[in-house]
């Protein structure tokens, strides 16, 4: 297990950049919060290394930086390993490949079937001085060639960015939107954006998963912790002898969920080779 690395206090001056930076600046995260790193602030690969990283560390470190506190079904995990000068290396940042939430996505976007592809479904950075304006992209493409030689079979990759600021229900932005910056820098080749659909927000600013609600409605495997998931975004327990469907149903309507609109995200693909 690598020491985890504890952030400093912004300044002022940080403050100020991550409000007005937008799109022109590298997204970083520490406990659920971003900053913005600006392209004056250059990445030292020198003093990072990629490398394969076991289930547990991946997920403690998405779930504790990542803005959503969740993580996928991971199929391959990578780690930029970052070693300052005083020798103390810590995990700087995390590329989780996933299952697809969408398993037709493989198929549409890549031309595969589900096993030859992969969804680059977290990518975690610290807001370390040391990950400096570049580093996702660097991280990325050497992400890409150890999935590559641990998952052969995988042809391809798919990602998505999700240009919609998410709010609190205090009005707190908790989730930037983004255009996909590094995945343009990586030569990602773009397909436009998904399906625009409904999402379902809890109070926190984070969207209920979908698939959980079908799990819950239909009594399928996994309903328990679909379950518990609702309950842990604010929902009411479920009642004994309570049908699936009555449930979801009271559930968003008591436990301050609410409704909005998306247009799509931007989807990229790579083929890896």
């Amino acid at each position: 297990m690598l020491t985890p690395y504890k952030r400093q206090p912004m300044q002022a001056s940080q403050l100020a950049l991550t409000a007005v930076m937008g799109s022109d600046g590298a997204q970083r995260w520490h406990h659920r919060r971003d900053t913005f790193v600006p392209p004056s602030n250059r990445f030292d690969p020198g003093r990072c290394e990629v490398v394969a990283l076991p289930e547990a560390e991946a997920k403690q470190f998405v779930i504790q930086h990542h803005y959503s506190g969740s993580y996928p079904a991971a199929r391959f995990r990578v780690g930029l390993v970052a070693k300052p000068r005083d020798g103390i290396a810590f995990l700087g940042g995390v590329a989780v490949f996933s299952v697809p939430m969408q398993a037709a996505a493989i198929s549409k976007y890549l031309g595969g079937s589900l096993l030859e592809g992969v969804e680059l479904g977290r990518l975690v950075l610290l807001d370390h001085p040391l990950l400096g304006y570049n580093a996702e992209s660097w991280f990325v493409a050497r992400a890409f060639r150890l999935l590559k030689a641990a998952l052969p079979d995988v042809k391809g990759v798919v990602s998505y960015s999700d240009p919609v600021t998410r709010y609190n229900a205090d009005g707190e932005v908790v989730k930037p939107g983004h255009a996909g910056i590094v995945y343009r820098a990586l030569n990602g080749l773009y397909h436009g954006r998904s399906s625009a659909r409904t999402h379902i927000i809890a109070r926190d600013g984070r969207v209920v998963s979908e698939r959980s609600l079908s799990k819950i409605r239909l009594g399928e495997s996994g309903v328990d912790y679909s379950i518990r998931q609702l309950i842990a975004l604010g929902a009411p327990a479920r009642l004994p002898h309570e049908d699936g469907r009555a449930y979801v149903e009271r559930a968003l309507a008591e436990g301050g969920f609410r409704k909005s609109r998306h247009p799509g995200n931007h989807v990229f693909s790579w083929r890896v080779a």
